[in-house]
């Protein structure tokens, strides 16, 4: 369609299978990349990636032909498969969070998403999510979150 633009930028949160700790530190920059690459066949822009042992961040552009539930269920579909080739097991939890993003705070979302392992000194990756959900005004029952 001519003369259309969007600006989409959306935050990505999703773990591992009950949040167990499936990432080891020493390919966790490699599982990013893979995952960057997926994002770039899919002709979505990784503006940040980061996470721990547990769970990842993703800062994405996305472009207006693309829903967000596919983007992640591929992102997650391809590492899934990635992952299993270089370690033992793994598994990424059902679902994901998604939260948009307004351009002004980009630049704050892509530094937080860099820190991870400063911000999961503090708290853990469920009182993350849940601060999260209650930022962003996500309707929720705790007992329902984590499965």
């Amino acid at each position: 369609m001519s003369h259309s633009y969007s600006c989409n930028l959306v935050h990505c949160v999703f773990s591992t299978k009950n949040r167990v700790d499936l990432i080891p530190a020493k390919i966790r920059e490699k599982l990013f990349a893979y995952m960057v690459g997926i994002a770039k066949n899919l002709q979505i822009e990784i503006l940040a990636i980061g996470g721990t042992a547990n769970h990842v961040h993703i800062l994405m552009g996305l472009p207006a032909n693309r829903t967000i539930s596919d983007t992640v269920r591929s992102l997650k579909a391809n590492s899934s498969r990635w992952m299993r080739e270089q370690e033992r097991e793994f598994q990424w939890q059902e679902g994901a969070g998604s939260f948009s993003v307004s351009p002004s705070q980009a630049e704050i979302v892509k530094a937080y998403i860099r820190n991870q392992g400063e911000h999961h000194k503090k708290r853990s990756f469920e009182e993350e999510f849940v601060a999260l959900l209650q930022k962003s005004g996500v309707q929720f029952d705790r007992k329902y979150v984590f499965g």
